[in-house]
């Protein structure tokens, strides 16, 4: 199977199909459900991004989302599990090669949970960073269109800095 890397400009529709999809995972998930933001690139107006839409879920019992497998894969979501995350359950709407949707799920204590808001609140108010990780996320694309594992090496290390940036300047401001 071979994922090609589509790197898109910002497109405003990415919020109505976030919107669509968290009302999707209201109802599956129910009482469950604490929180459900939309992260990733394409939370982050101005940033180009493959057009897939993350979604982060917040509930209150992780192993109950296990009890859903079923559930979600009717729905037609793809049923990951943890999928490398300790403690996160992972969920892909569309195929395998053309996702739509990407789910992550996890329990309320889960450090992982700030880790997602930060990065996404810090892009959002840091245009010049996210203005960088836009250009590097398109140059890569165009080098490699038909590697997805080259693509996100070639990203980690920025990324991984900026996470780090972020949850600094995140305890620095807590009214994100």
């Amino acid at each position: 199977m071979v994922r090609r890397v589509i790197v898109e400009k910002y497109n405003p529709r990415w919020i109505t199909l976030y919107e669509a999809e968290a009302e999707r995972l209201r109802k599956l998930l129910s009482d469950n459900l604490l929180e459900i933001h939309h992260i990733g690139s394409t939370a982050i107006p101005g940033l180009s991004a493959k057009p897939i839409i993350d979604i982060m879920s917040v509930v209150r019992d992780i192993l109950a989302v296990d009890l859903l497998q079923k559930t979600f894969e009717q729905a037609g979501y793809l049923y990951f599990g943890e999928y490398d995350i300790p403690g996160r359950r992972f969920l892909v709407r569309g195929t395998a090669e053309m996702r739509l949707a990407q789910v992550h799920i996890f329990g309320i204590s889960s450090p992982d949970i700030k880790r997602h808001l930060a990065f996404r609140d810090y892009l959002r108010v840091h245009p010049e960073a996210a203005a960088e990780y836009s250009s590097l996320k398109t140059s890569l694309a165009e080098k490699f269109p038909l590697d997805i594992d080259a693509y996100i090496g070639g990203k980690s290390g920025f990324v991984k800095d900026l996470e780090a940036k972020a949850l600094k300047w995140y305890r620095q401001n807590p009214q994100y």
